[in-house]
């Protein structure tokens, strides 16, 4: 997001903070908020007249209520309704932000239960899972398969093996795939959790797994770098070839044997 649609995105995530400390009922914010969400996929034209910021802001906030009124917690009311009033790029960046603020809705439940770190980590490594095995990942994201089989589905993977928190954001992430793939979705749901508490995620890809010990050394040295606390996903690769190779804010650093090879083969041949 970019331009007015971020800084409304930083007030929205602003209110849900206030809002989600004094709840009673997270889960249910969170639910009702990926209900508003499928309610804006799928009527492209309610999504436009939210964004209008030609239209006066109580008649957005009246069109909020008389919509969600009756069939939504006050607390989704509310929210719905400051995201409503406030100023969006486009159409498509105000239902992302709906979109953001569940997923972080179920974050901070999980937060508060000291399950974060377990979240995050379920998330990623679910992700991985879906990615080398596509009938897994065909079943969940089939668009046309029933909610309640693929609730079942992810229920029998997970649900006594994970955080509640995680089951429910892959089930919120089948049942509403907004056009991406189901891996890239919880990924993005896993930074969004890191977000949370201001740290980066790094990716680390390595050839054998890493000790404790070494799990900290890289920890702190990243830490130190970037100037944020940073949370490690660990990844098996058989193709680097001793080192590893690091993927963190956007930037790629690569320690691997292979790559040195790689470099000193160029060098001859250039």
């Amino acid at each position: 997001m970019r331009g007015a649609s971020r800084a409304s995105l930083t007030a929205a995530k602003d209110r849900l903070a206030t809002m989600a400390a004094g709840s009673a009922r997270p889960s249910q914010l969170g639910a009702e908020l990926f209900s508003v969400v499928g309610l804006l996929d799928s009527e492209p034209p309610l999504r436009r007249a939210l964004a209008d910021s030609a239209s006066a802001r109580d008649a957005r906030a009246g069109l909020v209520v008389g919509l969600l009124g009756s069939r939504v917690s006050a607390d989704t009311v509310e929210l719905v309704s400051s995201v409503a009033t406030s100023p969006w790029s486009t159409p498509a960046d105000l239902a992302d932000a709906v979109e953001q603020l569940a997923v972080l809705t179920v974050v901070t439940e999980a937060d508060e239960a000291g399950r974060l770190d377990d979240l995050e980590d379920e998330l990623f490594r679910f992700a991985r899972v879906l990615g080398t095995q596509p009938e897994l990942r065909a079943a969940l994201g089939n668009p046309f398969a029933p909610a309640d089989v693929k609730r079942r589905l992810v229920d029998s993977l997970l649900a006594d093996k994970t955080t509640p928190q995680t089951v429910e954001l892959v089930t919120q992430a089948a049942l509403q795939p907004r056009g991406r793939s189901l891996d890239w979705q919880l990924e993005e749901y896993a930074r969004l959790a890191a977000e949370h508490r201001e740290r980066l995620v790094a990716e680390v890809r390595v050839a054998t797994g890493l000790s404790d010990a070494q799990r900290g050394r890289l920890v702190t040295a990243l830490s130190r770098a970037y100037g944020h606390d940073v949370h490690l996903n660990l990844v098996l690769d058989t193709q680097v070839i001793g080192g590893m190779i690091v993927r963190i804010g956007g930037e790629q650093i690569d320690a691997s044997v292979a790559s040195r090879l790689a470099e000193a083969r160029r060098g001859l041949t250039a």
